[in-house]
């Protein structure tokens, strides 16, 4: 019996079908090697999107490769989910709202340094262009290359879905270093 108590106070691993899994916490294969082009598209600084049937893997990978990636200094990186948003999505200023409240709030654990803005301080630019400003903002500003994983954008749906697509790839192509 495997214990780890840092992560499930000395409780006994088990195996977990119903959401991401945690090294110490679930048995598990290490996620990495079942997405090894990850890493290489992150270091082309490429725009990608990961799809893969659901339960295997996404989440768990996604959100391990964002901590380590910023772990080892050379990015500021942060996994995110969109299902937030995902209830009103046919409003954009819900949708934008929801994703920039989600990028904060997991932002703030990362090193100070490396912290995206306040969302409160892009209200003033319509939705339309709230996300865009917000992350070129971040860019700038950020010693590192930020890298930003959003896990389940296809929850979003409607106008939200694709003002937030169009201000992702407007950045990306725009994007200052």
């Amino acid at each position: 019996m495997l214990i780890d108590p840092v992560y499930n106070g000395g409780m006994a691993r088990f195996f977990n079908t119903a959401g991401p899994c945690y090294p110490g916490l679930h048995y598990m294969l290490p996620p990495e090697p079942r997405l090894p082009e990850l890493r290489r598209l992150v270091a082309q600084h490429a725009y990608f999107v990961v799809h893969a049937p659901r339960q295997s893997g996404k989440t768990t990978c996604l959100s391990l490769l964002a901590q380590q990636l910023t772990a080892e200094g050379e990015f500021a990186c942060l996994y995110i989910s969109c299902e937030s948003g995902a209830s009103l999505t046919g409003d954009v200023e819900i949708a934008v709202s929801a994703i920039l409240s989600s990028i904060e709030r997991h932002g703030s654990a990362l090193p100070e340094q490396l912290r995206p803005p306040a969302a409160a301080d892009f209200a003033v630019h319509a939705p339309h262009t709230r996300l865009l400003w917000y992350l070129t903002a971040w860019s700038e500003r950020c010693p590192l290359p930020v890298v930003l994983f959003l896990d389940e954008i296809d929850a979003l749906s409607g106008e939200g879905l694709l003002a937030i697509l169009h201000q992702l790839r407007q950045g990306h192509t725009d994007r200052p270093r």
